[in-house]
């Protein structure tokens, strides 16, 4: 199989972080919940982890390096610990449903107000619309680093300064983005940011976390058992133990501090610049077929290594399907959980193909996807 859906999973992984995930599995017990030496190696690595994270992402304390189990967590987490009642948040069209359906819960349940910066038929939106969008009661703009759709990525930076500059809070959703596209919350403004383990970072799925600014409060999601404060009614207050109720995932954990060493070895720049050259090649090879219709904005030299299309008219998930079956190339069809995202691009009914590169692929294998599309346009 060609595996070219690295945007919802990595399913190649480096020899090591496995390695690690099961050396883990084999020799750590559960952390913070007893003084024996794998009890204790498991809260080490865990630690560790913090660590490693924190400096991976600019977050100035590893203590505000909570970890979850996917971006999806993270992010319900910030948004339903952080808004109240009759605030107002600014956020974008190219959002997953990660960030847009915990934040209608929060509209439906608490009445928060939302305003979107609005998407063009190419992906891109304004930045001059969350200026114009702010209002007394605005309390955050929420938004993603990058689209899981087009792969147009935002200025994170020039949207933290707007945020600062309104003295509102800045939440952003680097699911696409962590271990792709270099990310420093200190030097963009960031007050919180959610990230997952299993894309681009090369981590085991159960994966993933939020990374918390300095002063930034955020009210648990859960409750639970923390192996602290046992005989307190309520949860600890300290963080990360506040928002990490229950048993860590310290097996997957340890091999997302593998997978970050593996990045950082390597180098964040090297490993973005092989896949934007796959990308760029599969973009040059197919985005001039006849009947092929291309999504996003290609003119921009920061993106993530995203080519997103349809087949004439053809249904996205029959030619999904007949990349499978007949070439033996994995991709996503669909709406890609990104609703408002599809409104922009006018392919809700249809859907779209997404080819997603990572790390793990090559070029004779772009080759391969490239002659699949011209076939199948050439059929249809």
């Amino acid at each position: 199989m060609i595996y070219l859906d690295n945007a919802a999973t990595t399913m190649q992984k480096p020899d090591a972080v496995i390695d690690a995930a099961v050396l883990a599995m084999r020799s750590l017990a559960n952390p913070g919940r007893g003084t024996n030496e794998s009890a204790l190696s498991a809260a080490r690595a865990v630690y560790d982890a913090r660590v490693r994270t924190a400096a991976f992402f600019g977050c100035t304390s590893a203590e505000r390096v909570v970890f979850t189990c996917n971006s999806t967590e993270a992010l319900n987490i910030a948004i339903q610990g952080i808004f109240k009642k009759d605030d107002h948040v600014i956020t974008t069209d190219l959002e997953h449903n990660s960030v847009l359906r915990p934040l209608y819960l929060m509209e439906e349940q608490r009445g928060v107000s939302l305003s979107f910066v609005r998407s063009d038929a190419n992906g891109n939106i304004s930045y001059e619309d969350f200026d114009a969008l702010m209002q007394p009661n605005t309390r955050a703009i929420v938004c993603t680093h990058a689209s899981n759709v087009t792969g147009n990525v935002l200025d994170i930076c020039k949207i933290g300064d707007i945020a600062k500059r309104h003295g509102v809070l800045f939440i952003v959703d680097a699911s696409q983005s962590a271990g792709c596209l270099p990310i420093d919350m200190e030097a963009c403004g960031i007050d919180v940011l959610c990230f997952t383990g299993h894309k681009s970072m090369m981590a085991p799925q159960g994966t993933g976390g939020l990374c918390i600014g300095e002063g930034v409060d955020i009210q648990p999601l859960k409750v639970g058992g923390t192996g602290v404060f046992s005989y307190s009614k309520n949860q600890p207050e300290q963080y990360p133990t506040r928002l990490e109720a229950g048993t860590l995932n310290s097996h997957g954990i340890a091999a997302l501090a593998c997978a970050i060493d593996y990045i950082e070895r390597i180098g964040i720049t090297a490993i973005h610049e092989k896949e934007m050259a796959l990308m760029r090649t599969f973009y040059d090879g197919i985005a001039n077929i006849e009947g092929v219709t291309v999504y996003g904005d290609f003119s921009t030299a920061i993106r993530t290594p995203i080519v997103t299309l349809n087949v004439r008219d053809l249904d996205s998930g029959a030619v999904s399907d007949e990349l499978s079956v007949t070439y033996g190339i994995a991709t996503r069809p669909g709406a890609h959980c990104a609703p408002r995202m599809h409104e922009a691009l006018g392919t809700v009914s249809q859907g779209a193909v997404r080819f997603s590169f990572g790390w793990f692929n090559t070029q004779d294998e772009v080759v391969e996807a490239i002659k699949a599309i011209k076939e199948i346009a050439l059929k249809s």
